[in-house]
């Protein structure tokens, strides 16, 4: 076992290095399309791919199987960019990776039973805190760290005859291999990086608790991405959505819920309508931020305008 996560180190450190420089070659000569964004002055995307690899391969049986599909999907939205599907309000790669995520949860479902639907789910705020130079790789860290530490507290049982602090630990060691270039903003996990990240440590955390315990560390989870976010998702929340003062909960539900996908769902679910959020628990908790419609024609009208946060572009700032 020590040989396999030295040898998942030394090929995540040494391939994410290489990758790096080969996107470079061919990103700087116009050649990898929307592998190469124009980004801190050109920045390789997808570099994730190799954490990917690495993942899918040395993950138990099973639960590696989830990550290939899932890293699959997200590595051809990558690699397809933002492309409308024809007149609908979709864009392709959010239909692959819709589909993945259905495949994580019917092939994981005789794994993990409904553990599965919420380590689909936890692909969405991952994906969130990937907007950010080193923010996913500080969670996953911290929270396998943690899930290691727990396991070998707690005790926890061997799964698939293979220690249960095998699995967090292979996830923590391809993030470590990967980690230095990202903190430095040189490079870009890209879809197949967060997404292959997010059902390895969503795995990990099943491994530890169960059903309750992946509830549990997901939220966690999303409480320390919209704390290394604050700052930018505040100024999102504040220039764009027009929500004034924005509370910890609102942080918290646009990690758990922004995005294109919880936009499709707010619009299937809410329509044209803006419902205005004014109970004081509400509003702590996040409801304006969750009730936010922005199909809605009238939704600015609902928010204040006095705007006393300095503006941000996007979320993605």
């Amino acid at each position: 076992m020590l040989f396999e996560l030295l040898l998942v180190f030394l090929i995540s450190f040494f391939g994410t290095a290489f990758l790096n420089m080969l996107f470079r070659f061919f990103g700087k000569r116009g050649y990898m399309g929307n592998l190469y964004q124009n980004v801190r002055g050109g920045t390789p995307r997808a570099i994730g791919i190799i954490p990917f690899i690495l993942i899918s391969l040395f993950l138990p049986q099973g639960f590696n199987d989830l990550v290939l599909i899932m890293g699959v999907c997200a590595l051809i939205d990558d690699i397809i960019g933002r492309r409308k599907l024809g007149s609908l309000p979709i864009e392709i790669g959010q239909l692959v990776r819709g589909i993945g995520m259905l495949c994580v949860i019917g092939f994981g479902y005789p794994i993990i039973g409904f553990s599965s639907i919420l380590v689909a789910l936890f692909i969405q705020p991952i994906n969130i805190s990937d907007m950010q130079p080193g923010t996913t790789c500080n969670v996953v860290i911290m929270m396998s760290l943690f899930t290691i530490l727990a396991i070998l507290m707690l005790g926890v049982g061997p799964v698939f005859e293979i220690p249960a602090y095998y699995t967090p630990l292979v996830v923590l060691v391809a993030c470590l291999g990967y980690a230095p270039l990202d903190y430095l903003g040189k490079i870009m996990m890209g879809e197949v990086g967060n997404h292959s990240f997010a059902i390895g440590l969503g795995l990990s955390f099943y491994v530890l608790g169960g059903f309750v315990g992946t509830i549990i560390l997901i939220l966690v989870s999303v409480f320390l991405i919209a704390y290394f976010r604050r700052y930018n998702l505040t100024r999102f929340l504040v220039s764009k959505l027009h929500i004034p003062n924005p509370t910890y909960g609102d942080l918290m539900m646009d990690v758990l819920t922004g995005g294109g996908l919880g936009d499709l769902l707010r619009k299937i679910i809410l329509g044209e309508k803006q419902h205005e959020v004014r109970n004081p628990i509400l509003i702590i908790l996040g409801f304006r931020r969750l009730l936010y419609n922005p199909f809605a024609p009238n939704h600015s009208q609902h928010f204040s305008h006095n705007i006393s946060t300095k503006p941000s572009l996007n979320r993605y700032s």
